[in-house]
């Protein structure tokens, strides 16, 4: 087995902790006999059909209440299975499941976002689940685009190693009575965007324009508003080899959304995650905030229907909008559980109209199932709708980001989140920190079509 430790162009290697351990977790096993086949050899089983499974939720604390409800109702459709709930917070989800496959432990069933499915599926930890959908009650009945999603974010292979639940999609929220008070036009445009940013501040009344997202999940807001203003439409260059991340005009544009931090911004989003965003947004007088349709129920809760609106991320010059594509969240059966039939029955059972329906009602989020995606209850959340209208009326383009990489997520994470605090604090520039960001996309992009051959 070649276990290959490289070394980025800033100079420093990169060999994360969980690599360095499955390395020699590998070798270990080879020596032992181990076929090498699934997470530590693991290959599972199907498992009677009865008994218990752990699902691991990956975003326990925001969604447990929903999960409980499924899962409730699931245990009384199937009273021989008992679910074993884990809800574990998205920003560490990740490592938790990492550090599962290499050293054991890890569910049956788990959340599997497009983002982190190239990460897991590298490491043969996901079992394919295309035969078990195609003949289950579900085929036929998922969004064909979050099926294709989810295949494209699985490594090149075309599988399909998680069944997709919802779509979310990046939404500007707006206080509507602090906009109108102070005669302003809804934040629409970009022009409008940073005109009401600044007009909504006084420091000393404690009001801000717009609260940034500093903390944890900080770059993807940040390239959403990047290639939001630059108008920039692909991620990688013709000959799909360089990112356009560090293109001049996205360096323009980081600079002028990074100068928003502590002018028209609290200073304590510095080291704000999206949870700490959005409470801090619905306690206060906070003008914008930039989040997704996860959080729309949270708003209803602190403001009701009539202070706020969600809308589609603002266009350019033209009216031509432009969003980088929001990650397909859904579920993943893995290799070495060791009662699949009754895990895949969970499942099968959570994407289900009524189950996926209530489940993308609550988190305010597009249904994979195609019947509860034309529930009413979706024309009367106004983000989703207009959301879905904005996909599909052809006013939007999408920056496909590459989450086939298995190297993204600790890009866009690890990597750089605490480099792009530096860009808010004018510790780093913004064209350095996007060159940075540059030279480790096309390492990993080389050494991903490399190994395509």
């Amino acid at each position: 087995m070649k276990i290959s430790i490289r070394t980025s162009s800033t100079g420093r290697r990169r060999f994360p902790a969980a690599v360095a351990l499955g390395a020699v977790l590998a070798l270990t096993a080879t020596a032992c006999g181990d076929d090498g086949s699934g997470a530590g050899g693991d290959k599972g089983a199907e498992g009677s059909g009865t008994g218990k499974i752990v699902f691991w939720d990956n975003n326990g604390g925001v969604r447990t209440e929903i999960w409980k409800e499924i899962i409730a109702d699931f245990e009384k459709a199937n009273p021989d299975i008992d679910v074993q709930y884990v809800g574990i917070a998205s920003t560490e989800y990740q490592s938790k499941v990492d550090t599962a496959i290499q050293g054991g432990g890890l569910p049956d069933v788990g959340g599997v976002g497009a983002a982190m499915l190239a990460g897991f599926a590298a490491q043969d930890a996901l079992e394919p689940l295309d035969f078990r959908v195609t003949g289950s009650s579900l085929n036929g009945k998922l969004n064909e685009d979050m099926l294709e999603s989810m295949k494209a974010a699985g490594g090149g292979d075309g599988k399909l190693y998680s069944v997709p639940t919802s779509a979310n999609n990046g939404v500007l929220y707006y206080r509507t009575d602090l906009f109108e008070k102070a005669g302003l036009d809804a934040p629409t445009t970009w022009d409008n965007f940073f005109q009401a940013a600044q007009k909504l501040t006084d420091k000393g009344k404690n009001q801000f324009g717009y609260t940034i997202r500093g903390g944890a999940g900080s770059i993807a807001q940040a390239l959403d508003a990047m290639y939001g203003q630059s108008g920039i439409t692909s991620f990688w260059d013709a000959n799909e080899e360089k990112t356009t991340v560090n293109d001049p005009r996205n360096v323009e544009a980081l600079e002028k959304y990074a100068g928003l931090y502590k002018t028209v911004t609290p200073a304590a989003d510095l080291n704000n995650d999206f949870t700490k965003m959005v409470a801090q947004w619905d306690s206060g007088t906070i003008g914008m905030l930039n989040h997704n349709l996860g959080s729309y129920q949270d708003h209803v809760k602190a403001f009701g229907t009539g202070k706020f609106r969600g809308i589609p991320q603002p266009t350019g010059p033209g009216g031509k909008r432009v969003q980088v594509s929001n990650p397909v969240d859904g579920l993943g059966l893995f290799k070495s559980s060791k009662n699949k039939e009754a895990a895949w029955k969970f499942i099968e059972f959570a994407v289900s109209h009524e189950e996926n329906s209530k489940f993308n009602e609550s988190a305010g989020q597009v249904p994979a199932n195609t019947e509860a995606a034309k529930d009413a209850w979706i024309s009367k959340a106004e983000p989703t709708k207009l959301a879905a209208e904005a996909l599909s009326d052809g006013s939007t383009t999408i920056v496909q980001l590459p989450y086939y990489l298995p190297d993204w997520n600790s890009i866009s994470k690890a990597e750089n989140e605490p480099n792009f605090q530096k860009v808010l604090l004018g510790k780093m520039s913004a064209k350095k920190f996007l060159d940075q960001m540059a030279d480790q996309l096309n390492e990993a992009q080389a050494e991903w079509k490399q190994q395509r051959g």
